[in-house]
Formats: structure tokens, C-alpha cells, sequence
């Protein structure tokens, strides 16, 4: 009995103890991090240049290659290092669209609010044709409609619960509240092993569905903005006719969901609706490599300079906006937690490197792509030596909320030492330590191999109801004051991490698993 009451009070001793063992957090640099971020921010003029300026930064797109290329010119001029572009690997075709012109010309002209999916292709030049509806979109119904399909744009009858717009009653921007007990979040937007590949068959389905569309000669595809579209937000995406052996096989144009809506009923009255479209894309074959943005501050102590400490968000977008909340503000933040650190004169224990993905949207390609060339691939768990150097990875793509804590990723362990880095910040709101896992980007290639690697909690705002892959993702809707909270906290968390004695504690290594996105085919 005894022995069981000692273990009983070692459980009870051993967080204390782990707290107490702690390096205290410097308090005084916490203040000088805080003064930095919020008296003399740069965010606005990173973001300014990264969404303004560069545009739409869809993978291997110019815009993409604009924003990145500034990003290492800004990084050098603030005293960064090594900051240049690095190949992930092979990516496809780039893409950006020219002209983008849809309206209705009968039963009356309107003009139409609609965006040509990625990489889709052009009309040629300036088309007509009527709509027709089909109930589904399959061979099926194609062969139904027989050679009337030809020279006609087609749209797919929506579901009747796809023709009531969106309620405008619930409100699109939400924080969480100072009430929220964050240490019961649940796992978010998780994608669960083998998730990916079961849908290889429906992509391929729906591939050679377009075909045989525009095998029966048809113009267009019209295709409806997501249900939660309203007020002109059209969600828009792309396919996979970036990649090698793909074609696109017809235009495929996203509407307005009022637009769309109109249309639909017009039809269903027995009016003959007629749309004229001019899209024109512009592609690019030179150089089919993914590239990423990497910076560093160097090491100074001769034991740990070796050792990493990383920060990153995804700097690739779609097209519609110009991908302010997702994940132009990762990034953001990303900079300026390394301008802040290298402003104050911080000379790190550890390296910090700072790394900006592509081709995030198509499945983590560019942080997977950087994971298996520096630390391994999960596939077989047959590590590099590098991958034993990295203390922490931190990640930002949730939009631009405040942070308002962190996920563990199931990594128990490190519970205590975040919860007593948050302290400082606790007046900003960042108090949440949850174990819970968040998905689906860039910190998961590098939890697949073992590496500590964290995604921060954030208030939500109107990522996932207005801005999240939609044509108002915009400078606009970005928070300035939430990112330079976030801004802070990162350069807190790289900073403590950094000049820590020990790395951070990591979980058991993960049984060799193919990657969650490591499929077959692009996506």
C-alpha cells in the first residue's frame, strides 16, 4: 500500500516538478516582443505587397513567383539569411487567368458575378450558347440530352435544399469566447489515414465525365458557388490539369449562388436562358518545379546552432482573391515574428528558419515535399539526421484571428512548458492548451515523422463562412490588430523554444504509414 500511495504522490509531484525544472520565461523580452509587434508592426505592408501587389498566388502560378521572390528580396534587406527559393519537387503547369467574362444575354443582358475554375480551360475567344439543365452529372444523362448537348453551356439541377439561399440571420464573423474552455476542443478538421485515397475513384470519375461532356460538344460547365454562398461570395477551386498527362477538357465557370439560383428557375419556367463567356488563361511549361521561401536566423551557441526551431504557413492560394486570410496572414505573421526577432537583436541558441509552402492546396505538397527530402518519409520511417535537430515546428492557417491558444497534437508531454509560455499573453487572450489534434496542413508532414509540430488555436472570424477559398479573400478582410497579437505570441514561442536548454519533448516515433496525402494521383 505504501508503494502505491508513493507513485500516487509522484504522479501529483511530476508537473510541478517538469515546471520547476523550466527555463523561467524571460519576462523582459517578452515586453521588448510586445512593444515590437504592436508599436512598430510591419504587417501592413507585408500584407499590402503579398496580396495587392502580388495577387492570386495560385502553385507555380506568376503571382506566386512574384510574392515569393519578394518575400526573399524583404528577407535580405532585413538581415535574414539564406533566404532564397528551394525546389520541393515536381508540381505541373502554371496557370493565371486573363479574361473573365460571363453575362447573361437572354431573356434580358445581366451581367454575371463568376470565376473560371484553376487551370481550366478557354473558350477561345468570345462564346453564346443556351443553358440546359441535367439532373446529375454523369454519361448517363449526358447520352439522355443526345446531340442537344452540343453547342449548349450546362449546368446540373441542385438539390432542393440547394435552392434557398443561405440564412443572412447568422453571422458570419465569431470569436470564441473568454469562457471557452479550450483544453475541451475536440480534434478539428482532421482527415483520417486512407481518407484522400478512397476518393482516387471519384476523381477519376469525374475527369472522364468532363471529357465526355466536351466530347458531345459542349461549350461550358457551369457549377454552383458552395451552399453557404451568398451576397456575391462565389467559393471557387481547381482541378487537376495542372499535372503532367491532364487536359482540361472545357471551361468550367463558377457562379454566384443568387445567379446561379436565377438561372435554375428561369429554366425550370420553360425560359430559354442564354449566356455569352469569354475566358482566356494563360499557361506556362518553362519550369514545372514547386518552389517554398526559406529564411533563417543562425544559431549562436556551439552545442545547439545545429539544432531548429521552424515557422511557417502556406504562401499559395487560389485565384478568385487574392489569398489574404488563407494563408497570406500565416505567412504574415510568419515575417514579422522573424523581423521582430531580428530587430530586437536576438542572438538564438538554436537556428530559426522560417519556411513558406506551396502547393499546400493540392495536398501539402510543398511542406511533405521539404519533409521527405530534409527528415524522411513516414512511408518507411527511415529517418535523416536531420530530423533528430528539430526542436519544434509552429504553424498558422486558420485566417486572421488572434491566437487564442495551441493544439498538442496528442504530445502531453509539452503541455506544461506552452502553458507557462502563454502566461504572458494571457491578457491578449491566449491562454487554451488543448491535447486535441487539428488538420488538415502544414505542421501534419512533420508530426508524421515524429517532428513536434503545432498548429495554434484562432478565433475564427469569417474564415469558414465568407473568405475560405472564395473571391472575398481579400486585404480587406484581414484582422491587423489579431495579427499582431499572433505575431507576438509566434515570435515568443520561436524565441522561447529557441534558447531552451533542452529540445522539446517529443511523442513515441510514429509507426511507418503512408502519408495522408500521399496518393496516386494529383488532387
Amino acid at each position: 500500500m505504501s508503494t502505491l500511495r508513493f507513485t500516487a504522490a509522484l504522479a501529483l509531484l511530476l508537473p510541478c516538478c517538469l515546471r520547476a525544472q523550466e527555463t523561467p520565461v524571460d519576462t523582459a523580452m517578452m515586453q521588448k516582443i510586445r512593444t515590437e509587434a504592436f508599436a512598430h508592426s510591419q504587417i501592413p505592408f507585408i500584407a499590402h505587397y503579398m496580396t495587392d501587389v502580388a495577387g492570386p498566388r495560385l502553385t507555380n502560378s506568376p503571382g506566386y513567383l512574384h510574392a515569393a521572390r519578394w518575400i526573399v528580396q524583404t528577407l535580405r534587406q532585413w538581415g535574414i539569411q539564406k533566404a532564397g527559393l528551394e525546389p520541393w519537387g515536381e508540381f505541373g503547369k502554371g496557370w493565371r487567368s486573363t479574361m473573365s467574362y460571363v453575362a447573361q444575354k437572354t431573356p434580358y443582358y445581366q451581367p454575371l458575378i463568376a470565376y473560371p475554375h484553376a487551370w481550366t480551360a478557354g473558350t477561345g475567344g468570345l462564346v453564346t450558347g443556351p443553358v440546359v439543365m441535367l439532373d446529375t452529372l454523369s454519361e448517363a444523362a449526358i447520352d439522355q440530352m443526345g446531340d442537344a448537348i452540343k453547342g449548349k453551356i450546362v449546368m446540373v439541377r441542385p438539390r432542393p435544399r440547394d435552392t434557398v439561399l443561405a440564412s443572412a440571420f447568422t453571422p458570419f464573423a465569431t470569436r470564441y469566447a473568454d469562457t471557452t474552455t479550450f483544453s475541451e476542443l475536440p480534434d478539428m478538421y482532421m482527415i483520417e489515414p486512407g481518407g484522400v485515397a478512397k476518393y482516387a475513384g471519384i476523381f477519376k470519375s469525374r475527369n472522364e465525365t468532363r471529357q465526355y461532356l466536351a466530347d458531345k460538344g459542349a461549350i461550358a460547365l457551369l457549377n454552383p458557388s458552395r451552399p453557404r454562398g451568398r451576397d456575391g461570395t462565389v467559393f471557387v477551386a481547381g482541378g487537376v490539369y495542372y499535372a503532367k498527362g491532364y487536359t482540361p477538357p472545357l471551361p468550367e465557370i463558377a457562379l454566384s449562388t443568387e445567379d446561379m439560383l436565377r438561372i435554375y428557375r428561369l429554366l425550370r419556367s420553360a425560359q430559354e436562358v442564354t449566356l455569352e463567356m469569354n475566358i482566356q488563361n494563360q499557361w506556362d511549361s518553362t519550369d514545372t518545379q514547386g518552389y517554398n521561401v526559406i529564411g533563417e536566423i543562425p544559431g549562436t551557441d556551439k552545442k545547439l546552432k545545429s539544432e531548429l526551431v521552424m515557422l511557417g504557413g502556406h504562401l499559395d492560394s487560389w485565384h478568385s482573391g487574392t489569398g489574404a486570410t488563407d494563408d497570406a496572414a500565416g505567412c504574415i505573421v510568419m515575417m514579422e515574428a522573424m523581423r521582430i526577432l531580428k530587430v530586437l537583436g536576438v542572438q538564438p541558441k538554436r537556428s530559426i528558419r522560417m519556411a513558406l509552402w506551396g502547393g499546400e492546396e493540392q495536398g501539402l505538397l510543398g511542406s511533405f515535399g521539404y519533409v521527405k527530402k530534409h527528415f524522411g518519409n513516414p512511408a518507411d520511417m527511415q529517418l535523416l539526421p536531420e530530423q533528430k535537430k528539430v526542436s519544434a515546428y509552429y504553424n498558422l492557417d486558420n485566417g486572421s484571428g488572434r491566437i487564442r491558444g495551441i493544439y498538442l497534437q496528442n504530445n502531453e508531454a509539452v503541455g506544461p512548458v506552452f502553458r507557462n509560455w502563454l502566461q504572458p499573453f494571457a491578457d491578449l487572450g491566449a491562454t487554451g492548451v488543448t491535447i486535441s489534434n487539428t488538420g488538415a496542413t502544414d505542421h501534419l508532414p512533420f508530426d508524421a515523422v515524429g517532428i513536434p509540430g503545432f498548429q495554434f488555436i484562432q478565433d475564427p472570424l469569417e474564415y469558414n463562412t465568407r473568405t475560405h477559398h472564395s473571391n472575398m479573400d481579400t486585404y480587406d478582410h484581414l484582422e491587423m490588430e489579431d495579427l499582431k497579437q499572433a505575431a507576438a505570441i509566434v515570435a515568443a514561442f520561436v524565441y522561447n523554444t529557441a534558447m531552451r536548454d533542452e529540445m522539446l519533448p517529443r511523442k513515441p516515433l510514429p509507426k511507418a504509414a503512408r502519408f495522408v496525402f500521399d496518393v496516386d494521383f494529383p488532387l
